[in-house]
C-alpha cells in the first residue's frame, strides 16, 4: 500500500523503563503529566484506541431517545456520518459490542467505529441512529491496512495517533502500519511478569519483530520529573 493511501501512524505511549504500560498502578509518580501535552504536539487529526479504553467513553453516553426500528433494512456498508470534524476518535470494536447511545463525539472528536463483518445488524442500526460513523474492515478480525485506507478515503485522516494496548500496537506494527514511535519513558519500574508491554504479539522467539522492523532515533527530549520523550522512525529491515 502506498503511503499516500493511508494516514501516517504514530504510536504514542507511556511506559516504565522496563517497557510496561499499566500506568495507573505506578503510585510513585503521575505518569500522565506529559501525555496529553505531547499528544497535542504530535498534531494528529485522529487518534485510535481499543475497546477496553473506549468502553469508558461509551458507558458515559446518553441512551438513544428511542430504539431503532428493527424491521428497517440495513446494508452492511461503511457509514460516514460526518467528514468535517476538527478531529476523529477511532474506536476498534471488531464484534460491535460497545453501545455508544447518542454520543457521537469525544471532546469534539467525531466517533468512528472500526468493525468486522461479525457485527450484528442491530448494532449497525444503533450506530446510525446515534450519529456515529463506522467502517467495516475484515471478516472476523480487524484488517488494519484496509481500515487505515478507509479512514483516509472517507474522512481525510492524514495523521493518526495510535494509543492502544500492546496487542493492538503489536498487530499494527506487525502489519507494517506504524511509521513512528513516540515513547514517554517514565522513571518507574513495573517488574511484574506477564504485564502488557508497548508492543505484544503472539509467536515464538524466531518471530520477534526485531527481525523485521528497524527503529531509528529521531529525537530525545528530557521532561520535568525525570520522564524522557523518545521519538523513533520505523521502517522495514529490508527497506
Amino acid at each position: 500500500m502506498a503511503a499516500s493511501e493511508r494516514p501516517h501512524v504514530i504510536c504514542h505511549m507511556t511506559s516504565s523503563v522496563d517497557g510496561r504500560i499499566k500506568v495507573r498502578r505506578w503510585t510513585t509518580l503521575d505518569a500522565d503529566d506529559h501525555y496529553e501535552t505531547i499528544h497535542k504536539r504530535l498534531e494528529g487529526n485522529a487518534w485510535m484506541c481499543g475497546r477496553i479504553t473506549m468502553q469508558g467513553y461509551a458507558d458515559s453516553a446518553k441512551p438513544l431517545p428511542q430504539a431503532p426500528d428493527a424491521t428497517q433494512p440495513i446494508d452492511r456498508e461503511d457509514h460516514v456520518a460526518k467528514t468535517d470534524a476538527s478531529g476523529y476518535a477511532v474506536a476498534l470494536d471488531a464484534r460491535g459490542v460497545m453501545d455508544w447511545g447518542a454520543r457521537n463525539d469525544i471532546e469534539g472528536d467525531h466517533v468512528v467505529v472500526v468493525l468486522t463483518q461479525r457485527v450484528s445488524e442491530d448494532r449497525l442500526r444503533r450506530l446510525r441512529a446515534g450519529g456515529q460513523s463506522y467502517i467495516l474492515a475484515g471478516e472476523t478480525e480487524v484488517d488494519f491496512p484496509l481500515a487505515l485506507q478507509k479512514l483516509r478515503r472517507h474522512f481525510g485522516i492524514e495523521r493518526l495517533l495510535l494509543e492502544g494496548g500492546g496487542g493492538i500496537n503489536g498487530s499494527m506494527l506487525k502489519a507494517g502500519m506504524v511509521d513512528e514511535l513516540s515513547l514517554l519513558l517514565a522513571p518507574a519500574v513495573d517488574g511484574l511478569k506477564g504485564t502488557p508491554a508497548v508492543f505484544d504479539i503472539e509467536g515464538s522467539e524466531d518471530q520477534t519483530l526485531a527481525k523485521t522492523r528497524r527503529l531509528t532515533l529521531k529525537s530525545c527530549e528530557p521532561l520535568e520529573g525525570g520522564t524522557v520523550w523518545l521519538r523513533y522512525g520505523i521502517s522495514a529491515v529490508d527497506a
